[in-house]
């Protein structure tokens, strides 16, 4: 498993750069700086490595070039300025990335891409393509036909999402902080970086923030979110300042700048990262003490340990399973609907026959159609 001394050693590397990064404040384009970015991505290419860089910006852009002067609020205005400036966003890179030598193809994503499963391997084997062609594939979400308010999650859940399909070795969000702190650095002049996060506990979740500027959508708390889908898949991931020069090159060098988040020491298999970060989430159950323990030795969900059930989930849905505290610690594929769950939670397995007139499944999630998230 990677460390930060060791992150030199990334062979397939996602980065995430935000409107922030990309733009002034003046909302145009921060052409130097995205100058830079494409010329440390593209020695890196040229070093072997495997790059995708997964942007934001292009709202910001058709802003800049329909001289809006401030964030659309309604969906249909975010996607026309999106519409206009995808088109200036990715000449801008392919003209940069062109200078020096490398091939770029753009790659737009929408929910269903991650949501459907033949879909979400159709994206993996796409971009795996791309990677062996020794192209750097520019991602970015569909805004302008995206309509669940316009995201995935936002930039930094997609960067994560690209990031599992593809098994990265590392993931950089590059944003407009440094890393993750004790507290909003922002409001509170004592706040200090935390160097490492080996656990997103409860506590960790607590720190997070919302969105950091009126460009960028992302924030902590979608950087956090990001981090729990790049852990689990078995990915390093780092957030750091993009105002930084030459950050991705000091953070392959192990350079003690932002906050890096280790990962699980097992990679999940392809289904089950689709299984936790692809499908959508229909409802949630919680369960007892005794439940979760077992869950978290490898057992599947039985009834019996089912205290609350929430959402109108149907058979076949993925589901999220929280303890007694609301904390998830597992998803998985439900065998019961949630108007039959909730008439059989706390039964034991030899009663649901008769709860439901028959019992198609002793269990309410197989731990084959279940992955851990702890």
């Amino acid at each position: 498993m990677l460390t930060r001394r060791s992150l030199g050693e990334a062979k397939r590397i996602v980065v995430k750069v935000g409107s922030s990064t990309l733009t002034h404040s003046t909302g145009k384009l921060n052409l130097q700086g995205i100058e830079k970015l494409v010329r440390e991505l593209s020695d890196l290419a040229n070093q072997g490595k495997q790059i995708l860089l997964v942007t934001s910006g292009a709202v910001a852009a058709g802003m800049d070039r329909l001289g809006l002067k401030e964030k659309p609020k309604t969906i249909p205005e975010k996607q026309a300025a999106a519409a206009v400036g995808q088109g200036i966003l990715m000449h801008t890179y392919e003209k940069l990335f062109a200078e020096y030598g490398q091939v770029v193809a753009q790659v737009l994503l929408t929910r269903e891409d991650s949501v459907n499963r033949s879909r979400y391997a159709n994206s993996r084997n796409t971009l795996m393509t791309l990677l062996a062609m020794g192209v750097v594939p520019v991602i970015n979400e569909n805004d302008v036909v995206a309509v669940d308010e316009l995201k995935i999650g936002d930039n930094d859940t997609l960067s994560a999402m690209v990031a599992s399909i593809v098994e990265a070795d590392l993931l950089i969000i590059l944003s407009d902080i440094e890393g993750l702190y004790t507290a909003n650095p922002q409001t509170d002049p004592s706040a200090t970086l935390i160097p490492e996060v080996a656990d997103i506990t409860p506590a960790v979740e607590a720190l997070a923030g919302g969105p950091g500027t009126d460009k960028g959508t992302g924030g902590m708390r979608t950087k956090l979110q990001a981090a729990k889908i790049a852990v689990n898949s078995g990915v390093v991931m780092l957030i750091a300042s993009g105002a930084r020069g030459g950050v991705v090159r000091d953070i392959l060098s192990g350079a003690e700048i932002g906050t890096i988040f280790l990962p699980k020491v097992n990679r999940l298999q392809v289904r089950k990262r689709w299984l936790a970060f692809g499908a959508r989430i229909r409802g949630a159950v919680t369960v007892d003490d005794g439940c979760e323990q077992a869950i978290l030795r490898g057992a599947s969900l039985l009834a019996a340990g089912i205290t609350a059930v929430d959402g109108g989930f149907e058979h076949g849905n993925t589901i999220r399973i929280l303890t007694a505290e609301g904390r998830e610690i597992a998803r998985g594929i439900a065998n019961y609907n949630a108007a039959d769950t909730r008439r059989i939670m706390g039964a034991h397995t030899n009663e649901i026959a008769d709860l439901l007139g028959g019992k198609p499944y002793d269990e309410v999630i197989h731990r084959d159609n279940m992955v851990l998230l702890v």
